[in-house]
């Protein structure tokens, strides 16, 4: 605080003394190490970044010069092009003929405003009127340099020059040259006495367009916290920047063709070239023994007379962090008059802190209990209405009514379990599904098996958690699988059927539920397909995979399920 200044108590404000020590020791070298170093850090910084522009220039010379001809080439074709665009055969024949007298370019082509490329090195035509590039360039008619890409027509991966053609004002198309990535590396690059980290080329989009390392490599070291479109139109810079991975690096850029495409080189901080000279770090010498002596001053008046201070009000904060107690006793008068404001202000805190958090406290334990009762009630209306419909499957005449009735009332109850689990976790968020899964199992054999089928049942589940979006569509999921399971498991002869029910966890972050039953004998009732669809529907709510397994004895359902690994947000609607 330095509002001291305006009170009769500068003399024991924090700022006024430290400011007073660092005057005394800083006013004989202020002067000097300004004067001194000044001058010759603006000439070596001037002519680091000269040298750094010289050098980017030289590396990119083989870019410069296979850019430079692809956009005359592209500029000297688009007048024969107008002459010869009516004889799409004799145009392309020209495009062949120039293309066999060059190694530069793979595909040599026209493309009309309409998309169509009639005229071309390529042995057919091609549309690309729903190509999203060429849409781009279509809206803005200009010349471009387009990323490298794999090419349609070549089937290579290549950088595209395209340059617009126009007849008065009227815009025909476009002539395209297609440049592979070999052809860079065909011209041979002058040899530097520093060799940068990489040199790459991009467009006005900041697009990449070639490199003369890996692409994996050029992209991890382009800035991250400087914008290149806004370099756009500079003809040389050097700055610094943060490359992908936060490392500083020092970049250069370098024109290669005005508004259509640039070469920046990538300069590690230490690079011989980039680091000051003997000379800058000589007379950098004095200024920083001085500097050091300043700051022996600055911190013996800064221990007496502010950190032994916050240190202490640094143990308040972390004990009151801890355990919630506050100071008993102030810090007392010879303390700096900011620093017991502060001390003041965090005692203040703190007691606001801990009303708002006992109301706070109260406020959560009544959301909790209004939650559990919105999911004990949920479940009641659920068993409810279960016990609504097992009143009419006493009633309904047909037994494909009382099936469908009863395949019905095992859903609903399947619901009602997740919410039981629900309101008996203290977790409102996630259920066990261990416990979910034996409790819905053991209710569906209850009712599915009758006495005396002597059908053996295994279970495993390991420990687990899922969300409650999660639980509802797994439980219905099990619920069809081991309905359809304990209807078509083989019952004859007796003591040969089994019914296998697993889920386990497959890695840290998946499951795998496992439904398998023993075939043969009497088929069981003929379904509808409706278990099935529903088994479908409840594997993609959980972004699963079901996979079937059918022999001659056994038929088993695989459900690979993601979990998550942090708890869903729970949204205040």
């Amino acid at each position: 605080m330095t509002y001291g200044f305006f009170t009769g108590d500068i003399l024991r404000g924090l700022a006024a003394r430290v400011l007073f020590f660092l005057s005394l020791a800083l006013l004989p070298i202020g002067l000097i190490a300004i004067a001194q170093t000044r001058e010759i850090a603006l000439q070596n910084e001037a002519s680091t970044e000269l040298s750094l522009i010289a050098l980017t220039e030289r590396a990119s010379t083989a870019e410069r010069q296979i850019f430079q001809e692809a956009f005359g080439a592209a500029e000297a074709l688009a007048s024969i092009v107008l002459l010869q665009r009516d004889d799409p055969q004799e145009c392309s024949e020209f495009m062949r003929t120039y293309l066999d007298a060059t190694d530069i370019y793979g595909v040599v082509g026209f493309i009309q405003a309409d998309g169509m490329m009639n005229c071309s090195s390529a042995d057919k035509p091609y549309d690309f009127s729903g190509d999203a590039a060429f849409q781009a360039i279509l809206k803005n008619p200009e010349r471009v340099a387009a990323p490298q890409r794999l090419g349609r027509v070549s089937n290579q991966l290549v950088a595209i020059v395209s340059s617009p053609v126009f007849s008065g004002d009227t815009l025909e198309g476009f002539v395209s040259l297609s440049i592979p990535k070999t052809s860079f590396q065909k011209i041979r690059e002058p040899e530097l006495p520093f060799k940068p980290i990489t040199l790459f080329t991009f467009n006005p989009d900041s697009e990449l367009l070639s490199s003369d390392t890996d692409e994996a490599l050029a992209k991890k070291e382009m800035p991250s916290n400087v914008e290149l479109a806004l370099l756009i139109g500079r003809e040389s810079t050097v700055f610094k920047a943060l490359n992908q991975e936060g490392v500083e690096r020092v970049y250069a850029l370098q024109t290669i063709v005005g508004n259509a495409a640039y070469a920046m080189t990538v300069w590690p901080t230490d690079a011989p070239i980039v680091t000051p000279g003997i000379t800058t770090r000589l007379s950098s010498f004095l200024p920083v023994l001085m500097w050091a002596a300043s700051l022996i001053v600055a911190f013996w008046a800064l221990n007496r007379l502010a950190l032994r201070h916050i240190r202490k009000l640094g143990r308040q904060m972390r004990r009151f962090a801890l355990n919630r107690n506050l100071p008993r006793m102030a810090l007392g008068s010879s303390v700096p008059s900011e620093l017991r404001e502060m001390e003041a202000a965090f005692i203040s805190m703190g007691e606001s802190i801990l009303r708002d958090e006992a109301q706070l406290e109260d406020s959560l334990r009544e959301k909790n209990i209004l939650l559990k009762e919105v999911h004990h009630r949920v479940k009641n209306n659920l068993q409810l209405i279960s016990s609504i419909m097992n009143m009419q499957i006493r009633q309904a005449k047909s037994e494909d009514a009382r099936r469908v009735l009863r395949r019905l009332q095992e859903r609903i109850l399947s619901l009602a379990t997740v919410h039981k689990s629900l309101y008996q976790n203290d977790n409102l968020v996630q259920v066990d599904a261990k416990a979910l899964m034996s409790e819905v199992v053991n209710q569906l054999l209850a009712v599915g098996l009758e006495s005396g089928s002597n059908v053996k049942v295994e279970q495993e589940y390991d420990d687990m958690k899922l969300d409650a979006d999660d639980a509802a569509p797994l439980t219905l999921l099990v619920s069809e699988a081991v309905t359809n399971a304990v209807k078509n498991v083989q019952r004859e002869p007796l003591g040969s059927g089994r019914i296998a029910i697993r889920l386990t966890r497959q890695a840290k972050d998946r499951a795998c539920l496992s439904v398998a039953n023993t075939v043969g004998g009497k088929p069981g009732p003929d379904g509808t397909g409706l278990g099935s669809r529903l088994i479908e529907a409840f594997a993609r709510q959980l972004n699963g995979e079901i996979e079937v397994e059918e022999t001659a004895e056994e038929y088993r359902l695989v459900i690979s399920f993601p979990l998550p690994q942090t708890q869903k947000e729970v949204y205040d609607y």
